[in-house]
């Protein structure tokens, strides 16, 4: 099973991945956590981007994330669920869309991903693009490209977008607390007739 996590940045995607990832193993299942960007020499140069250390145009950028993606399902992703492992990803290309369509051609990005492989499940958390500002401030960490609460607002619209386009992709409200998030996340889960 490929589970895919996607929010805007701070809206505890990461978290809830994690959370995913114990629970799976708590039932004996052999579970991947990996995240996008990747580590991989095309994530790092795309980390440089967002981290304002190179600029390269919304183009540009939005090919180098395509590329990476390319190489995690073909190194990591698909090998991974050959092995009937379940795969959780704090990201995937719905990040790509709704981030990258604030600059470009939303039904661009989207024919980029046409062949790749779709998840089972996608997990969106909505969170106030405030509240994402606040919580990206108390992590102590410089603020990356997108992280402003106007171009939060505008890529939230997009992920709405996606949210009605793509039926694995299910809504969850992400302002409750942690414990209350990943019990929504788990009852989802567990209706799932593949697990």
């Amino acid at each position: 099973m490929f589970i895919v996590f996607e929010g805007l940045d701070g809206s505890g995607s990461s978290t809830q991945a994690r959370l995913l990832k114990s629970y799976f193993e708590s039932q004996g299942k052999e579970v991947i956590l990996t995240k996008e960007p990747t580590e991989n020499p095309i994530g790092k140069m795309i980390r440089d981007c967002l981290q304002n250390r190179i600029e390269l145009s919304p183009r540009a950028l939005q090919l180098l994330f395509a590329a990476d993606r390319a190489e995690h399902l073909h190194t990591l992703i698909s090998p991974s669920l050959n092995q009937d492992k379940i795969v959780i990803s704090d990201r995937y290309y719905f990040s790509s869309i709704a981030f990258g369509g604030i600059d470009l051609e939303f039904e661009w990005l989207r024919s980029l991903y046409q062949s790749f492989l779709q998840p089972d499940l996608v997990f969106l958390l909505k969170v106030e693009p405030k509240t994402c500002i606040e919580r990206i401030h108390k992590r102590g960490t410089p603020m990356e490209l997108f992280e402003k609460e106007e171009t939060l607002r505008r890529v939230w619209n997009n992920y709405t977008l996606l949210a009605e386009l793509y039926p694995c992709i299910r809504l969850i409200d992400g302002n409750e607390n942690i414990e209350e998030v990943q019990a929504k996340i788990i009852n989802i889960v567990k209706t799932q007739n593949t697990l």
